[in-house]
């Protein structure tokens, strides 16, 4: 991989980290708010939480950070193979450290949205969007600009 090839995929993980942020501000807030006001036990709040974050994640990413012109139908059901997994698995997990062992749903929350990032770029990255990374209007308008 060649300088400019490396300076673009760093540029990538800052925006995918940027994106994240806001995706997981979304989450934690949409938690709270349902922890808080429903009085519903932790996994309807997460759920809930995680697709809303995953929407606004998702539809950002694959328009900003990869710039990707791929088949949208086809790229969300990547993503949701990717959480078919992930969901049950930090839903059950967050619900046993919560429920079961009495820790905070605020660290809970917090750990599975680490995991959920780390895991997220990783699939993002090698899975749902390669071969169709920098295929879009906007990295097609940034090549033209790069020629002239």
């Amino acid at each position: 991989m060649d300088r400019s090839e490396k300076k673009k995929e760093l540029i990538r993980s800052i925006k995918f980290l940027l994106f994240s942020i806001s995706a997981g501000l979304i989450e934690i807030v949409s938690f709270s708010l349902l922890n808080e006001l429903t009085g519903w036990s932790y996994w309807p709040c997460y759920l809930i939480a995680l697709i809303l974050s995953v929407v606004w994640n998702f539809t950002l990413n694959r328009r900003f950070t990869f710039q990707s012109a791929n088949n949208v139908p086809k790229a969300m059901a990547l993503v949701l193979l990717f959480y078919a997994v992930f969901t049950p698995v930090s839903t059950y997990l967050g619900n046993y450290l919560a429920e079961g062992l009495g820790w905070n749903e605020y660290i809970v929350t917090g750990l599975n949205m680490v995991a959920n990032f780390v895991l997220e770029y990783l699939y993002d990255r090698f899975v749902v969007f390669r071969g169709s990374i920098d295929t879009n209007d906007l990295a097609q308008k940034a090549r033209e600009k790069t020629k002239s």
